[in-house]
């Protein structure tokens, strides 16, 4: 048998992509509309191309099974990715609709979960009431939002990514046999 072990682990390069995470996100943030337009365009070229590996990678499954579902979610994917080109308005404002109700909706399961016997009620209120509020900001002023959300978001999770990476490092996963590599012996544990 082997355990898995989890550690935190730090080098140079982590600090390098750390600050250049933490510039990007103030990069980001000060320039919010434009993340925005780009990540938008962004999704739209992402959408294109994994719509046609998608629709590609279905011919290769002609005899077995599997086609039908890989042709057609490729195609659906290759529409998106058409429209979010075509649009990036309006696709900027579906997906600012959808991030405030992912946050409503969030906000109020929380809410609801915080009553539950043995749930950690403080944490569970404060994120919910947080939640509940940021998606009512969203869907109350949908069109001042549609410009700078998507930015906003993007920044501070690059900023937030910098800064834990700057702290922490990254986690490390390996394995541990139950056997030591240099003696061969049965370890004790």
């Amino acid at each position: 048998m082997s355990d898995i072990v989890v550690a935190r682990r730090r080098s140079g390069w982590d600090i390098v992509l750390g600050v250049l995470l933490v510039i990007a996100g103030l990069v980001i943030l000060a320039h919010v509309v434009w993340a925005t337009a780009v990540s938008v365009i962004f999704l739209g070229w992402l959408g294109l191309v994994g719509g046609v590996v998608l629709i590609i990678a279905a011919f290769f499954q002609l005899g077995r099974g599997g086609f039908w579902a890989t042709a057609l979610s490729g195609g659906l994917l290759l529409v998106l990715g058409l429209m979010m080109l075509r649009n990036p308005a309006v696709a900027a404002l579906t997906l600012t609709l959808v991030a405030g109700a992912l946050f409503l909706a969030g906000g109020i399961v929380r809410l609801i979960a915080a009553f539950a016997p043995d749930a950690p009620r403080a944490a569970l209120l404060l994120s919910g009431v947080v939640g509940l509020v940021l998606g009512l900001i969203v869907l109350f002023n949908v069109f001042e939002a549609t410009l700078t959300l998507l930015g906003i978001l993007l920044g501070v999770q690059a900023l937030t990514d910098g800064i834990m990476l700057l702290l922490f490092g990254r986690l490390q996963v390996s394995r541990r046999s139950d056997l030591d590599g240099a003696t061969g012996a049965a370890r004790q544990g």
